[in-house]
């Protein structure tokens, strides 16, 4: 509470402070009237906008299980303002009613389970505004043997960071650029605190994390800044952390943009590559090679992909190259086969 009689979210650097019946900038948390006016509720708490089955690999995530199933569900709204959203139907919704699949953290665990799904995914809006129902369905998943994901941008407080990451298993942040006047103009928010995040799963959790970059035309794509970007991760993160570069298409805001070219894409693939990174991928295309996970010693291919299908399996259980022995960084188990590229919407409680 504050000495105006505001009360403060502290979940993420927006900092909102609302009087009575106000929504904070992300729409879903809210300082009721009445009785109520002294706590914050989540208005989304057990409600998405839907549920599917993808491949981990679209979240993306090519080294945590690869070819696994994931569970992923989002619900609405978002604590930044991406110009470029490309989610921004759900990100941006006003409109409570759209989340008409009602799921207890329970039920959303046992539909996991009973998909034959590895992990479970908070994604297509910011889980970071959810999280308390994202750290309650976590904890359900756990106790049944089901990993939780996170896919964000990373914008939130050190506080209820250490809270939230501590329930999580593994996380695709966005990085969105690397200058902060991209941040300010295009996503109304700034950089430093998704560094802060960057550097927090790196170095103080067990978190197994992989790194996204949209890149738009003409606004985060110069090689200067992706070799800016690259040099910083590679002193700060290390060269195991997986970088990728997607391609954007014109959408939301900023429709009178083109998408990626393809080039791009190579460019920044070969910049970040030269810095020293390991695990360097592009998205959103069909590209063989900037989807192959390559033996950092030896350059084996050892996982072929081809945008979110697997050709090739060869990283033995325990994540080593069976040519030299080397070790790949992340997570794995013995490989039977992949789930595929579909994605396959499921009801709760109804099993794909």
């Amino acid at each position: 509470m504050l000495d105006d009689g505001r009360m403060q979210c502290d979940l993420c650097p927006r900092d909102c402070r609302l009087h009575e019946g106000q929504r904070g900038a992300c729409f879903v948390r809210m300082r009721p009237k009445g009785e109520m006016r002294d706590r914050m509720v989540l208005t989304t708490y057990g409600r998405s906008s839907g549920f599917c089955i993808d491949p981990v690999e679209k979240k993306p995530l090519n080294h945590f299980y690869p070819g696994s199933s994931i569970l992923s569900f989002g619900t609405a709204g978002c604590n930044l303002a991406c110009k470029f959203c490309q989610n921004w139907d759900i990100s941006k919704s006003r409109d409570m009613d759209r989340l008409a699949d009602e799921a207890s953290p329970d039920a959303i665990a046992e539909t996991a389970v009973a998909s034959g799904c590895r992990s479970v995914a908070f994604t297509y809006n910011d889980p970071v505004i959810f999280a308390e129902y994202a750290m309650d369905i976590a904890d359900a998943c756990h106790s049944r043997g089901v990993q939780a994901v996170a896919v964000t941008a990373g914008y939130i407080h050190a506080a209820p960071r250490r809270e939230f990451y501590a329930k999580m298993d593994a996380a695709n942040v966005d990085l969105k650029a690397f200058t902060d006047e991209f941040y300010i103009k295009l996503c109304g928010a700034r950089l430093i605190p998704v560094l802060d995040t960057l550097a927090y799963l790196r170095h103080e959790t067990k978190v197994w994390f992989e790194i996204t970059t949209l890149l738009i035309p003409g606004k985060n794509d110069s090689s200067a800044e992706i070799e800016a970007e690259s040099k910083w991760i590679m002193k700060e993160l290390g060269p195991d952390v997986p970088v990728h570069f997607t391609a954007f298409h014109p959408d939301y805001k900023m429709t009178d943009i083109a998408a990626t070219p393809a080039a791009t894409l190579h460019r920044a693939r070969d910049i970040a590559l030269a810095e020293g990174l390991h695990y360097v991928y592009t998205g959103n295309v069909h590209d063989a090679e900037g989807g192959t996970t390559y033996c950092p010693s030896c350059r084996s291919p050892l996982i072929v992909r081809d945008w979110y299908r697997i050709d090739d399996y060869r990283v033995t259980p325990d994540g080593k190259c069976p040519g030299c022995g080397g070790t790949i960084a992340g997570r794995y188990e013995k490989f039977t086969r992949a789930f595929g590229p579909k994605r396959i919407p499921v009801a709760i409680g109804r099993p794909a």
